[in-house]
C-alpha cells in the first residue's frame, strides 16, 4: 500500500504548482503538488493535507479521481506515492507546511519547471490529462480524426490505449492539424501507428506532435467563431449566394445575434438595403 500521494488541484483547466521551501530536506525548491503522508484513498486525510498546505477549506474541495502508486525516488529509498486529482472553484492560496510559493499553471507548462519533484507530470497523466496535436495531410482533419475514434472503439493492440485516449478534437479552422486528449504522448503514438509494431500507421497522419500543447493555445481554435466574425462596417463584399450572386456592396449594419449583415449593393439604381446571412458573402476589401 502507498504511504504517500500528491494532489494535484486543478480549477478549470489550471493547475497548482507549490515550490518547496529552501528549508526543507528533500527536494528543496522543487515544484510539487500538495505532497502528503497517508492513506490517498481517505479523502478526510487528503483533503486535510490539502487545507493545511494551501489554506483551501475541504467544502470546496471535489476529489475526481485517484491513480495507481508509482515508485519514487528519495534519495536512497523507494517511496510509493499515489497521485491524487481535486477539484476546486478556489484560486486564492495561502502556501504553507513544505511550501512557499504558488502558481497556477496550464497542464501543458507542467514540463516547462525547470526543477521538480521526480515523475511530477507524469503522475499528472495518471489521473489528469495533456493535448497533444497531430500533423495531418491537409483536407484529411476530418477522415484521420474518423479513422482514430474507429481505432478506439475496436480491440486486440490496442485495448491497453482505449482507457487512456479521452477525446479526438477537430477544428475547421486549423488546416493540417488534430487534437487528442490523453493521458500521455506514447499512448497516442501507439494509437497512430508510430511507437511499436503491431498497429498500422495511420494513413494521412504525418506524426505527433512533441509534446503537451498547452490548453489555452487550442481552446481559441476549438470555440465555434460567429459568421459575422471578421465583418466590419464598411468593409466591402462581394455576394456568393442568391439572386445577386456576384455584386458587389457595402456592408451597412451587422447583427451579430443573427448572424446577418446589411448591405446596399453598388449596382443597383437606388440604394436599397438588403440583408443577407454573413455566410453568404466575401470581404473583398476591409475599412481602413
Amino acid at each position: 500500500m502507498s504511504n504517500a500521494f500528491v494532489v494535484y488541484l486543478r480549477n478549470e483547466e489550471n493547475v497548482l504548482l507549490m515550490k518547496r521551501d529552501e528549508s526543507v530536506s528533500e527536494f528543496p525548491l522543487a515544484w510539487d503538488g500538495v505532497f502528503g503522508v497517508g492513506d490517498a484513498h481517505d479523502l478526510d486525510v487528503v483533503f486535510q493535507r490539502i487545507t493545511e498546505a494551501t489554506g483551501i477549506e475541504s467544502e470546496k474541495l471535489t476529489h475526481v479521481r485517484t491513480g495507481e502508486p508509482r515508485g519514487i525516488e528519495f534519495g536512497n529509498r523507494l517511496n510509493d506515492v499515489t497521485p491524487v486529482l481535486v477539484a476546486t472553484g478556489e484560486t486564492h492560496v495561502v502556501p504553507a507546511a513544505l511550501y512557499s510559493e504558488f502558481e497556477w499553471i496550464d497542464a501543458g507548462d507542467m514540463r516547462s519547471k525547470d526543477y521538480s519533484i521526480p515523475s511530477l507530470t507524469e503522475m499528472y497523466g495518471d489521473v489528469g490529462s495533456f493535448l497533444y496535436i497531430l500533423k495531418t495531410s491537409i483536407g484529411q482533419e476530418a477522415n484521420v480524426a474518423n479513422e482514430i475514434r474507429a481505432r478506439l472503439s475496436g480491440s486486440g493492440s490496442l485495448a491497453d490505449v482505449v482507457s487512456e485516449i479521452y477525446a479526438v478534437l477537430q477544428s475547421d479552422h486549423m488546416r493540417g492539424y488534430i487534437f487528442v486528449e490523453a493521458s500521455a504522448q506514447h499512448h497516442v503514438e501507439k494509437l497512430i501507428g508510430r511507437a511499436g509494431n503491431r498497429t498500422t500507421p495511420l494513413k494521412n497522419c504525418r506524426k505527433c506532435l512533441d509534446g503537451e500543447a498547452p490548453f489555452r493555445d487550442i481552446f481559441p481554435h476549438l470555440e465555434p467563431k460567429a459568421a459575422t466574425a471578421g465583418i466590419s462596417e464598411g468593409d466591402i463584399v462581394e455576394v456568393r449566394l442568391g439572386a445577386f450572386k456576384g455584386q458587389r456592396a457595402r456592408v451597412t449594419n451587422i447583427a451579430d445575434s443573427k448572424e446577418e449583415i446589411t448591405v446596399e449593393l453598388f449596382d443597383a439604381p437606388v440604394p436599397i438595403p438588403l440583408t443577407v446571412r454573413a455566410d453568404q458573402i466575401r470581404v473583398t476589401q476591409r475599412v481602413e
